[in-house]
């Protein structure tokens, strides 16, 4: 039965995605949407999910700025997920 136990373990390791907070797994959902070929046709889902995000949208600014802006906030925010992983996995932390 200890094989069995490793692959149950094995399996459990390949199905773990890293948890993204939600507004941040929201703007990138939207940018991989954009990036497969989608349109973005709803101007306030966009402009929510930026201010979720911490970005001052104003209503009458263009989708595309928007959307701009939001992928930039987007990288910033990875960036910085993937400094605190590092930093806690040097400072003795599991992961």
């Amino acid at each position: 039965m200890p094989a069995a136990r490793l692959l149950r373990t094995l399996k459990s390791w390949l199905r773990r995605k890293p948890k993204l907070p939600r507004e941040l797994q929201a703007g990138c959902d939207v940018i991989e949407a954009i990036d497969a070929g989608g349109l973005p046709l709803d101007a306030t889902r966009i402009n929510r999910i930026a201010r979720e995000l911490g970005l001052e949208v104003s209503p009458k600014a263009p989708v595309e700025q928007t959307l701009a802006r939001l992928r930039a906030a987007v990288g910033r925010g990875l960036e910085g997920l993937a400094m605190q992983e590092a930093a806690s996995r040097t400072k003795g932390g599991k992961k």
